[in-house]
């Protein structure tokens, strides 16, 4: 056979075109100055964005009021504490122990402040001869709903305990003035005993709680991946894109079909391939990786129907805007989804542009009804009613908008074939 004699290109002559790196520039750099912003502007300053962090006040403290006073030191310092918001950073909660453990236990709670039924005892004990035991007031977490969450309200209740018990002392030092020893005046310095503990336990194997983010993520991938080749596989089946692997090129003989069916088929297919998908997924973490995990068959309903609505939503957007499509899907699903989704740092300590995202974006939706199966004992209150709802109008959404769109083009005209070339 003889060789073509058609002229080749190099590529030092292509290089020198400015046209040829043009749009390739211009995409790329857009491209990685929108995932910077994105992506580090929901968590590059937390403290800064907080507001309204939800922790409980308990106040329980039983005691009588002091000599002079009309209220128990208990009432006195929850009222300080529930004024002070910390600079507009907490919005205190004040409800009975039993009402602060079942918000703890919902996840509507991100941590809690507890003082005890003896406090005013304990505390005007410290005046007396040989005080040795100091008052207690008890910091509770609750590492289910994250450990930057978590965390930001141990320091904002730890600092308002701490302030508490400087108060406190001065109040006493000054009572007792100079009655006091000197061991009793290095107690009255900061009488108070601030002590941590885990409001809303979670297993070991649970990340400190960031198993249901990394959870959430692999079922967005699963369906955003699977949603993907599914629509490159079928468009190659059917003879609409090119198959090259390594040196090797096939086109296969077109198939005469209608964008409708050709969505069709590929619903279809994303609905029995997400199964297989979803399942993984889980037995992986679950059974290889030893993830803790309880309420198993309703986790594995619950991955396939969030893995699925992900892929129907990558089929829908990829028929209504063709080549583009799978970088529009990766926005909605992704570079949106990850630093609104609040799975890592919570939607009260990311900026307002993210916050109004959680609304809508599914990662968001997603991530709460996973944590709520994983650490909150799949309580419909934990976000898992709010999540099943979404997942069922975020397929609706897809069915209703990549059918729409489908239909519209058929009817315009707009048909799939092309010519297979000899």
């Amino acid at each position: 056979m003889a060789e073509s004699t058609t002229p080749q290109a190099s590529a030092a002559a292509l290089l020198r075109r400015p046209k040829l790196w043009l749009v390739p520039t211009i995409l790329t750099g857009l491209l990685a100055l929108l995932l910077s912003l994105l992506y580090m502007g929901g968590i590059v300053n937390p403290n800064r964005d907080l507001h309204d962090l939800p922790i409980a006040l308990v106040n329980s403290d039983t005691g009588k009021p002091p000599a002079g006073q009309k209220q128990n030191l208990g009432t006195q310092v929850a009222a300080a504490i529930g004024a002070d918001t910390a600079g507009g950073k907490a919005e205190w909660r004040t409800l009975t122990r039993a009402q602060a453990q079942e918000q703890l236990d919902s996840g509507k709670v991100y941590g809690a402040l507890v003082i005890p039924a003896d406090f005013t005892d304990s505390v005007t004990a410290l005046t007396t001869t040989g005080a040795t035991q100091r008052p207690v007031l008890t910091v509770l977490t609750n590492p289910g709903k994250g450990s930057l969450g978590s965390s930001l309200a141990a320091q904002i209740t730890t600092q308002a305990a701490h302030q508490v018990s400087g108060t406190v002392g001065r109040q006493l030092t000054a009572a007792v003035g100079t009655r006091a020893n000197s061991t009793t005046r290095l107690l009255l310095a900061d009488p108070v005993n601030v002590v941590t503990r885990v409001g809303h336990p979670i297993g070991a194997h649970s990340g400190l709680g960031l198993t249901a983010f990394y959870y959430t993520l692999l079922l967005v991938l699963a369906g955003f991946m699977g949603g993907n080749v599914i629509s490159n596989g079928v468009d190659t089946a059917l003879g609409y894109a090119d198959n090259e692997i390594g040196p090797w090129h096939t086109r296969r003989p077109t198939v005469p079909i209608n964008r409708t069916q050709t969505l069709l088929l590929k619903m279809g297919m994303t609905a029995g391939i997400t199964l297989v998908s979803a399942s993984l997924v889980m037995l992986s973490c679950v059974a290889i990786l030893d993830m803790d995990a309880s309420h198993l068959p309703l986790l594995w309903v619950f991955s396939y129907c969030a893995a699925l609505a992900v892929g129907l939503g990558v089929q829908a957007i990829n028929a209504a805007f063709g080549g583009i499509g799978q970088l529009v899907s990766m926005f909605v699903f992704i570079v949106l989804g990850l630093p609104s989704s609040g799975a890592t740092v919570p939607l009260q300590a990311i900026p307002d542009f993210y916050r109004f995202l959680s609304h809508f974006e599914p990662m968001r939706q997603l991530s709460d009804g996973v944590r709520a199966i994983l650490f909150f004992d799949a309580r419909g209150d934990a976000g898992l009613t709010r999540s099943w709802i979404m997942i069922a109008i975020g397929t609706a959404l897809a069915l209703l908008f990549g059918f729409a769109m489908t239909r519209y083009y058929d009817r315009k005209g707009h048909e799939r074939l092309t010519p297979q070339p000899a």
